[in-house]
């Protein structure tokens, strides 16, 4: 789909887009790939002689308005099969929605919202259809708040030579899709012919089609031949192979654009120049490393540690060139996988079950968890003296190998597996009683006994883990700051950059010292609790507290609850006490809760979990005579397999039933913490709020408290490998209770499988009767919001989860287009600045203390201070990012959040949008420590994690399938509607 989506108030761009869209009609351009070429042509060009404004300067005594006509163009294409998603509003409230809008008693926007037509086009400008002429928003300042510190980061500053870089394009024939055995033939290719027609040159290749050199080749194009002996693993014969390998000049990467951008102009990122120098790199570390994208491995860093189920942890390192402050920096942080062990079939398969295989039969069910576990490793047979073929293992056959017989010639003569092996190899089968392995293709199966097989060393584990298996995992990788720094420097010192032949012809350095950061440790905020309780406001010290003597700031009220206990382990009395504790918590955090539940406690095994569901949810709802169980406690098994996903499908999409799940373990060795942390959870899931800023309620918190502000956040989670017919899902949520912002409502959605851009944020399709019909994730947010304040929010602030750098371009374009329709759709002239910040999580930044020594700068875990946020020297040259650890250390070594704006038309100041940010982790409603990324996401992350549950089993006839609609080739089943009483608190908390 197509949106010609016209950004500020540039009248002569959009005359040009008007004609221009009427001469591309006129000329037959009616695709969607021909129609988007022609648009990304126009913006090109009018984005070709000119840079994109940036923003005015705020001007405090500036006259505001509350909206900026930003007027879209509707899609001309309506979806017919729109996802099942809930509808908030009704007809009043929209038209209501018009009517409001003015603050009363609020301090003035400052200068976010402009009164000149001219001015709103240097603040928001306009944003191309094509996401490569976007500039990402320029960093306003550093920030100043807090108290200042000195920390140390795994970054290495790296010199790069100046000179142009060549770029050459690599075609082998015939075609070969392994990374490894590509890079095997150009070893070869090089060795023969370095000295001759390469010229001396040393190339550094992707191992796909991409080689790079440092200068000129003697040629623009040369084919050559190269012979490689049994490389290929899945070439199962010792003849040589031949490959036409040609190289041809593709063009000059230049280093020009790089040494801008590091000296400080904003360009757009030479991804090209980091992508070569990341190749050089990643050719010295491949020499002693086995490389997984920018990961590398060896067993030879740390002894490997035992996993269970047949694996062991491999200890490695992640490395990255990336543009920062200081220069260009190398990235390294370490890294734990887990990988399968190189060991004999037969011991790895009686791992995998737990059991001696050797003597008795494998069950059926134990065929069926061997096979899945089998599927894929690659093994090398031990039978054959002088020769180590390897395959790939596809299967099992279905027979132990004592049955198995197969034709040896044409005239289909039969001879049974056993005999073969013996007569062929002198080999004598000793476990017959177990099946083979299947190896090979589809068409060509061969059979190898277990017995004859081991499994090659190497082989990266990518399946999930199991929790015994992740627990161990986490105690190789949980490594204290002091431990996690000096193995750092080890692997730098180690791997011996600036000796290395490759980074030597490419005029690489690596400084072998972690970067020396300027820090600032902001203030912790003030917490607001209820006044009746002992302590009313609380300041945080190291980033946690605790409940003692306080009150939740708004208790929700619970008149009929019931518990079922689906534990077998767990008497009714010892149920009931647990009940009778957890109640009178809740009373003491400040809830009313009725002592007695609607009906007494039932007891139900886990595989009827429908069955008590209904019988608990009717029973009660016949005793109220009208009126609703509210809240149903379960208590659940440790081990419970589908039972919790199961619950909270058919409470919040079918009953409309709020539920808290308690794990047995938990109940029989209560504790006032877990109570605590039960009460803090039921509470907001009821509708209640547990803490506020108090700088909320005093209307202090800049950039929010001023005017109407809704603070969104937005996740996509994806299904994990092998599960290739689940959907991604997406979730936003946004807050409801300005100016406190702290509950929020949340919406998911099903989409394209692998899709990161939410693909719901704005929807229109067509209904029979009402004809054009819109909605969407924002739209509804934005009307429950209204629904909920009495206000329409002039301000949107949009925390984005899950984004990767190389995909900032793409979810910007699309989701901040969405956004602008969504606010439009309500109201032409509705058109709130927003603020697009990117959350990465998962990074590779690791912050150190200065002195390791120093209590004063270190909290209980070694770690930096909660509250440290860095902004300069490790960030992006010119771009408005910054890292913060707003949380405390529990175990190992803190990851800051990275925190990237990449649209501002608010004009956040430094200070005021890291402030914003660690102070909104003080407000995470789980539990009563800060956070380590900003709750919005966390929350839309919780969401989609819930959400995953509500998919039911595929199931044997179409019925499942008959609300499913296309995108992208893929049919999508939409999740089923949340109810309504479920969708408007927490639920996911």
């Amino acid at each position: 789909m197509i949106h010609l989506f016209l950004f500020g108030a540039a009248t002569g761009r959009k005359k040009r887009c008007e004609e221009g869209w009427g001469v591309l009609l006129s000329r037959g351009v009616t695709t969607e790939a021909t129609l988007k070429g022609a648009l990304e042509l126009i913006y090109r060009e009018d984005f070709a002689s000119k840079e994109m404004p940036h923003k005015q300067k705020r001007d405090p005594e500036q006259k505001h308005m509350h909206m900026i006509n930003k007027k879209p163009v509707q899609s001309s294409e309506i979806q017919q099969l729109p996802p099942k998603m809930s509808q908030i509003c009704g007809e009043g409230l929209e038209d209501s929605w018009k009517n409001s809008g003015k603050t009363k008693g609020r301090r003035r926007c400052k200068g976010a919202i402009l009164e000149d037509r001219q001015c709103a086009k240097d603040l928001h400008g306009q944003l191309p259809a094509s996401g490569k002429n976007i500039v990402f928003q320029r960093r306003p300042g550093y920030g100043q708040m807090g108290s200042k510190c000195v920390v140390k980061a795994n970054y290495f500053l790296a010199k790069v030579s100046e000179s142009d870089l060549c770029h050459y394009s690599v075609n082998v024939i015939p075609e070969v899709t392994s990374t490894k055995q590509n890079k095997a033939i150009m070893v070869q290719l090089i060795k023969l012919y370095r000295e001759t027609d390469l010229g001396m040159k040393l190339p550094a290749y992707d191992g796909k089609r991409n080689l790079y050199t440092a200068g000129l080749l003697p040629f623009t194009s040369k084919d050559f031949t190269v012979t490689l002996v049994n490389e290929h693993e899945e070439l199962y014969t010792v003849k040589k192979h031949e490959f036409k390998v040609t190289i041809e000049f593709v063009g000059l990467a230049s280093m020009h654009q790089l040494n801008e951008l590091l000296s400080g102009k904003q360009v757009r990122t030479p991804h090209e120049a980091l992508t070569i120098i990341d190749t050089v790199l990643r050719e010295v570390a491949e020499k002693r490393y086995i490389s997984f994208g920018r990961l590398f491995y060896s067993p030879y860093i740390q002894r490997p540690h035992q996993l269970g189920g047949g694996l062991h942890s491999w200890r490695g390192f992640y490395q990255s060139v990336k543009p920062t402050q200081m220069g260009l920096s190398l990235n390294i942080d370490m890294s734990a996988s887990a990988f399968i062990e190189p060991l004999p079939v037969v011991e790895f398969v009686a791992k995998i079950l737990g059991k001696d295989v050797r003597s008795r039969p494998l069950s059926d069910a134990d065929c069926v968890k061997v096979k899945k576990a089998l599927r894929g490793i690659k093994v090398e047979v031990t039978h054959r003296a002088n020769t180590k073929r390897k395959y790939r293992i596809s299967g099992l056959s279905s027979q132990p190998t004592r049955e198995l017989i197969f034709p040896v010639d044409e005239q289909m003569n039969m001879k049974s597996v056993v005999e073969y092996f013996q007569e062929m190899y002198g080999f004598t089968i000793q476990h017959s009683h177990l099946p083979c392995l299947q190896v090979g293709n589809q068409k060509k199966v061969n059979y190898l006994p277990m017995e004859a097989c081991k499994i090659i060393e190497g082989q990266r584990y990518t399946k999930r883990l199991n929790e015994k298996q992740i627990t161990s995992l986490l105690k190789v990788t949980c490594k204290r700051p002091c431990e996690q720094e000096t193995e750092i420097l080890q692997t730098i010192h180690q791997n011996r950059y600036n000796e290395d032949t490759y980074a030597e012809e490419f005029g690489v350095t690596i400084d072998d010292k972690l970067a020396t950061v300027e820090a600032r440790v902001l203030p912790s905020p003030w917490l607001k609790y209820h006044d009746t309780g002992k302590v009313k406001q609380h300041l945080p010290q190291l980033g946690q507290w605790n409940m003692i003597n306080k009150k939740v700031i708004n208790g929700s009220t619970v008149n009929y609850w019931a518990c079922i206990n689906f534990s077998r382990s767990l008497q009714e009395c010892a149920a009931r006490g647990f009940c009778r504790q957890l109640v009178q918590m809740c009373q003491v955090s400040g809830m009313e809760f009725n002592s007695e539940p609607v009906i007494p406690i039932h007891t139900a095994r886990p595989e009827q979990v429908k069955k008590a569901l209904k019988y608990v949810y009717n029973t009660a709802a016949s005793k109220l005579e009208g009126k609703e169980l509210e809240l149903l406690i379960a208590i659940l098994p440790d081990n419970n397999g589908s039972l919790y996903g199961d619950l909270k499908r058919i409470c919040e999409t079918d009953l409309g039933l709020i539920s808290q799940c308690c794990l047995t373990k938990y109940v029989m060795k209560v504790s006032r913490q877990y109570l605590a942390n039960l009460s803090l959870k039921i509470n907001v899931k009821m509708g209640g709020r547990n803490t506020v800023l108090l700088d909320a309620l005093s209307l202090k918190i800049p950039m929010v408290s001023d005017i109407p502000t809704i603070i969104f956040g937005a996740d996509v989670t994806h299904p994990e490998n092998g599960e290739d017919s689940s959907p991604s899902i997406a979730a936003v949520v946004a807050s409801q209770d300005w100016p406190e912002v702290t509950k929020y409502a949340g919406l998911v959605s099903a989409q394209a499988r692998r899709q990161e851009i939410i693909q719901d944020l704005f929807k229109t399709w067509h209904d029979p009767q009402l004809g054009a019909v819109s909605g969407g994730m924002i739209r509804e947010l934005l009307l429950s919001f209204k629904r909920a304040t009495g206000q329409k929010p002039l301000r949107i602030i949009f925390y984005r989860d899950g984004v990767s750098d190389g995909q900032f371009y793409h979810v910007l374009l699309y989701e901040l287009d969405a956004i602008r329709k969504a606010c439009a759709s309500l109201e032409p002239s509705y058109q709130p600045p927003v603020t697009f910040v990117v959350v990465q999580k998962r990074n590779h930044t690791r912050l150190f203390p200065s002195n390791n020594n120093d209590k004063k700068s270190i909290d209980k875990s070694g770690n930096v201070l909660p509250g440290t946020v860095v902004d300069s020297k490790i960030c992006h040259p010119t771009d408005f990012d910054f890292f913060l650890c707003s949380h405390a250390g529990i175990q190992g070594t803190s990851r800051p959040a990275h925190y990237h704006v990449l649209w501002d038309e608010n004009n956040f100041s430094a200070d005021e949008i890291q402030s914003l940010t660690n102070n909104l982790c003080y407000t995470y409603a789980r539990c009563t420590r800060s956070v380590s990324v900003v709750p919005p996401a966390y929350y839309a992350h919780l969401a989609a994690y819930r959400a995953r549950f509500y998919m039911e089993p595929e199931i044997s006839d179409n019925m499942g399938m008959r609300h499913a609609y296309k995108t992208n080739g893929q049919c999508i089943r939409p999740l089923p509607e949340l109810k309504e009483k479920v969708r408007s608190v927490m639920f996911y908390c």
